[in-house]
């Protein structure tokens, strides 16, 4: 059974972000605000719990943005520096809420967390100056968080294997190179998918342009967003390009789904 869901794109960049340091093109020094992109990251709001998806480098100046004052959970795709390294940024929602933080990702995720950001599974002091957070570790089983039932959706990242997560008819996957077929059958009947599309050409571990359109065709979602771009990939340009159905992500898009 499908819940009402309501998405706001935090971030649809790449790992450099866009502009990119240096560059002098086209993208890069537009003035649409559609071509400034921060590092890849979404809040997904269901079922009265709010859900941060990745915790990028950019995370304290999209929380700002979005006015996003409250997390009940996140959701980690995997450990990559542009959707990890923003972790510390969660000890302000754990200061605003009194509480620790609920975290979610499959072996891979947790290992790194374990390991490079070990201070954020410390018990609370009366100061809430670090992030205190509850790792989870998931395999690709359904869960559920407060009656909102989570599905990831296995993928591959290059020869990591990572998550996308859907709930309700909405689904976000970023980074992938490879949606196994058994995945396929996770990503029916969506209202909207939220997809990888890094640059024009395939790169080792993302989707090109060509594959996100392929598999955006395959899945068939009434309506599909692009997300995780390189400033070789300007707004308008590859928007003119796109079939019906499918259309360019921008920092702070917000959409809603039954």
């Amino acid at each position: 059974m499908s819940i009402p869901v309501e998405i706001t794109l935090l971030g649809v960049g790449s790992s450099g972000g866009t502009p990119a340091l240096g560059c002098t093109c086209s993208t890069c020094t537009s003035a649409d605000p559609r071509n400034q992109r921060t590092r890849a990251s979404a809040v997904f709001r269901a079922g009265g719990q709010t859900f941060l998806i990745d915790t990028g480098a950019d995370l304290r100046q999209q929380a700002l943005r979005e006015k996003l004052l409250h997390v009940d959970a996140v959701l980690y795709t995997h450990p990559h520096a542009d959707h990890l390294h923003g972790i510390d940024d969660l000890r302000a929602f754990c200061w605003l809420q009194k509480a620790a933080l609920p975290v979610y990702g499959n072996t891979l995720v947790a290992e790194h967390i374990s390991s490079r950001f070990s201070y954020t599974l410390l018990s609370p002091n009366n100061y809430w100056d670090k992030p205190v957070l509850q790792l989870n570790e998931i395999d690709n089983a359904p869960f559920g968080f407060a009656g909102v039932t989570i599905t990831p959706i296995p993928v591959l990242h290059g020869k990591w294997p990572i998550q996308g997560f859907r709930i309700g008819n909405v689904a976000y996957i970023t980074d992938v190179s490879e949606i196994p077929e058994d995945s396929y059958e996770r990503l029916q009947g969506l209202d909207l998918l939220i997809l990888d599309c890094l640059r024009e050409q395939p790169h080792p571990t993302h989707f090109g342009v060509a594959q996100s359109i392929a598999a955006a065709q395959r899945i068939g979602a009434r309506r599909t967003v692009f997300i995780h771009m390189t400033h070789e990939l300007e707004y308008h340009a590859l928007s003119a390009r796109l079939p019906d159905g499918i259309v360019v992500g921008y920092d702070g898009m917000r959409l809603s789904a039954e």
